[in-house]
């Protein structure tokens, strides 16, 4: 079964009636989304590999260069302990990562199994699932996490899975709005009718036109995991105190900004990018899934 919309028909029409050169300049990706993946592609390397290219070691402590400048040997300047910051920037990007990452597709998961079910089931499945949904997302996610790893003493992980637990509902309820809005197309009708299981029918042709909405939000929960995940590294909840993480080194920095404002400018500028980038990468990834959507 086509997972054309056909209510975009007419829009792919009108797509075919571009001129070739308009319609290759419409599939290039625009300047936001360039700079979006420069962005990513510069924290990917990093976060793989960015202990190695660091110029200094990102732990190494050099007592007689503390609170230096920015300079050529030094780009970002040194912190109190004369550790680096620009090396520590480049090691602290995989701990950015890595959580934010973990924590969009467990949601992405989570959210496509039970939006799909609660939008296509309806009924008593819709109504547990919702109940248990809007329970979750009352609650004060980053409270949460603050008071359990401060009872249990758990780390970096324990924030992560906690995080995406209390992430999905957000997903659940927008897959489930999703599906609702597929659920009567002519499509479904016909598979229905063919005598297709209801897992089939989800997974084959309702979750392929959900898929841009679903993508779109991933980019967005990963933006807002990573500045979660930044805002419990500062206040000294699920990574170790000496780690570079870019939240930490926030942390560190409150009392150094007007010694060398480069301690905290730079991590916060890494998160802000980073941040920015997904959203403008997810946007970008609406548009094209879309677009693909329309021309079937």
């Amino acid at each position: 079964m086509s997972a054309l919309d056909p209510t975009l028909e007419l829009d792919a029409e009108l797509d075919g009636r571009l001129e070739p050169d308009e319609r290759k300049r419409r599939r290039l990706p625009p300047v936001s989304a360039i700079f979006a993946m420069l962005v990513l592609l510069v924290a990917v390397v990093c976060a793989i590999a960015g202990p190695q290219l660091a110029p200094y070691d990102p732990d190494a402590q050099d007592l007689t260069a503390t609170l230096e400048a920015a300079s050529a040997s030094h780009p970002f300047g040194t912190d109190d302990f004369g550790r680096d910051v620009l090396s520590r920037l480049m090691a602290g990007a995989r701990f950015a990562l890595v959580g934010p990452l973990l924590i969009a597709l467990g949601a992405m998961v989570i959210g496509s199994v039970f939006g799909l079910l609660a939008g296509y089931r309806g009924g008593r499945t819709d109504s547990v699932i919702m109940r248990v949904v809007d329970f979750v997302y009352s609650v004060p996610a980053l409270l949460l996490v603050i008071v359990v790893a401060g009872v249990v003493g758990g780390g970096y992980f324990l924030a992560v899975g906690l995080l995406t637990l209390l992430f999905a509902p957000n997903d659940i309820r927008l897959i489930r709005a999703a599906t609702l809005e597929q659920r009567p197309r002519p499509y479904v009708e016909a598979a229905q009718a063919l005598g297709l299981s209801d897992r089939w029918v989800m997974a084959r042709h309702i979750w392929p036109n959900v898929l841009p909405v679903i993508v779109a939000n991933s980019f967005l929960t990963f933006a807002f995991a990573l500045v979660s995940i930044a805002g419990l590294s500062f206040v000294g909840v699920g990574i170790d105190p000496s780690s570079p993480d870019w939240g930490r080194m926030l942390y560190d920095a409150r009392e150094l900004i007007f010694t060398n404002p480069w301690t905290a400018i730079a991590p916060a500028l890494a998160i802000v990018l980073t941040a920015l980038s997904m959203n403008l990468l997810g946007d970008w990834m609406f548009e094209v899934l879309s677009d693909r959507g329309r021309r079937g």
